[in-house]
C-alpha cells in the first residue's frame, strides 16, 4: 500500500489542530461566562414598562446587588437618573457582583480602590456602603442629571475609559425604573434555589436584609409585621408565620415623598430580586402576585382585592418566605 502524501499528513494535522481550537474557544467561552456570571445562568428579568421590548436578564446575584444599589439612591432621595448612573456604573464596572479584585487595588461593585480614599477594604466590600459612597460623590457633580450618563459617571470614577458607560445606559435605564417602582411589575426572577446553596431564610433574614438596603425606616414608620414562630405542636409554620407585610398607604409617609405605589413597587421588585438569597416563595402587591418556581415567573393578576383580600385596601406588600 502506497505511504499518505506529505499534503495529506499536513491536511490532517490542521484538521485536528482545528478540532482542538474549535474546543479551546467553547471551553473559553463556557469559562467566562461562568467567571461574569458567578457560575450562575441569567434567572431574573427585567422589560420595559412602555411594551417596547427592551428587556434585560441578569442572574440573581446581580440582581441583589442592583436591588441595593437602587434602595440606597432613594433612601437618600436621589432621583431615578442617578440610579441610573450608578448601576451603569456598576455593570461596565464589576458586572453588578461584589468582586475582591481588579485593577492595581480596585474593589467592590463600583471597583473603588482603598488608595483613592474610597473607604478601607471592609468598607468598599459592603454593597451599601459602596453605593452610598458613590452617590457622595454623584452629588457633589453640578448639574448631574441634565449631563449625558457616561459624562456624570465618569466625573465621579475617573476611569481610562471615559465612554465605557454608556453602552449600559438602556440596561441600567430599565433597572433603575423597576427597582425604583416607576414600572410596576416588570422585575420577574425563577427564584429558585439549588439544594446545595447556603442560604439564609425566613422572616427574620427578609427584615433584616431590607433594614441593611432601607434603613430601620423601612419597618418602624411603617408599622410592618412579622408572622409568629413555630410551636412544639405545629412544628412546620404556615404561611402566616412565614409572612412579611410592609404596610405603603399614604397615610405612612413614604420615604422622601414618594408615592405610595412607588414605594411598595419598589419594595415588591426588592423582595422579587432577594427571592433565590433570602428563600421567598412568594410577593404580592396591588393586586398583583409573583410566585417562585412558576415557567414563566409573570406578575399575575390576583384580583381587585390581592390575594387574601387585604393588600389593596391596606397598600401592603406581603413577601412569603419559604421557612
Amino acid at each position: 500500500m502506497p505511504e499518505p502524501s506529505s499534503t495529506l499528513k499536513r491536511r490532517g494535522r490542521l484538521v485536528r489542530i482545528g478540532a482542538a481550537l474549535v474546543v479551546l474557544l467553547a471551553l473559553a467561552g463556557y469559562l467566562v461566562v461562568q467567571y461574569v456570571t458567578g457560575g450562575h445562568g441569567p434567572g431574573c428579568k427585567v422589560v420595559s414598562g412602555r411594551q417596547d421590548g427592551e428587556e434585560y436578564e441578569f442572574t440573581p446575584e446581580q440582581a441583589v446587588n442592583a436591588a441595593t444599589i437602587a434602595a440606597v439612591g432613594t433612601g437618600r432621595g436621589m432621583p431615578e437618573r442617578a440610579v441610573a448612573i450608578a448601576l451603569a456604573t456598576s455593570i461596565q464596572e464589576s458586572g453588578l457582583r461584589n468582586i475582591e479584585h481588579g485593577d492595581r487595588d480596585s474593589l467592590g461593585l463600583f471597583q473603588q480602590r482603598p488608595s483613592q480614599g474610597w473607604g478601607t477594604k471592609k468598607q468598599i466590600l459592603d454593597p451599601s456602603y459602596a453605593a452610598n459612597i458613590f452617590y457622595e460623590h454623584l452629588a457633589k457633580v453640578p448639574d448631574y442629571t441634565k449631563l449625558p450618563l457616561t459624562v456624570a459617571a465618569q466625573r465621579v470614577q475617573r476611569s481610562g475609559f471615559p465612554e465605557a458607560y454608556a453602552k449600559h445606559e438602556p440596561d441600567a435605564t430599565l433597572l433603575a425604573a423597576a427597582l425604583t417602582g416607576y414600572s410596576p411589575a416588570t422585575l420577574t426572577c425563577q427564584g429558585r434555589v439549588d439544594a446545595d446553596t447556603v442560604r439564609v431564610a425566613g422572616p427574620d433574614a427578609v427584615r433584616a436584609a431590607l433594614v441593611r438596603d432601607f434603613g430601620r425606616d423601612v419597618l418602624q414608620p411603617a408599622g410592618a409585621e412579622v408572622g409568629g414562630g413555630t410551636s412544639a405542636s405545629s412544628p412546620a409554620p404556615s404561611a402566616s408565620a412565614r409572612t412579611v407585610t410592609l404596610p405603603v398607604d399614604a397615610g405612612t409617609s413614604p420615604a422622601k415623598g414618594r408615592t405610595a405605589q412607588r414605594r411598595g413597587w419598589q419594595l415588591a421588585h426588592w423582595a422579587v430580586a432577594n427571592a433565590t438569597a433570602l428563600h421567598i416563595e412568594r410577593v404580592s402587591f396591588g393586586g398583583r402576585e409573583w410566585v417562585a418556581g412558576n415557567t414563566d415567573s409573570q406578575w399575575r393578576t390576583t384580583g381587585a382585592a390581592g390575594a387574601d383580600g387585604s393588600e389593596k385596601r391596606a397598600g401592603a406588600v406581603r413577601i412569603v418566605t419559604g421557612q
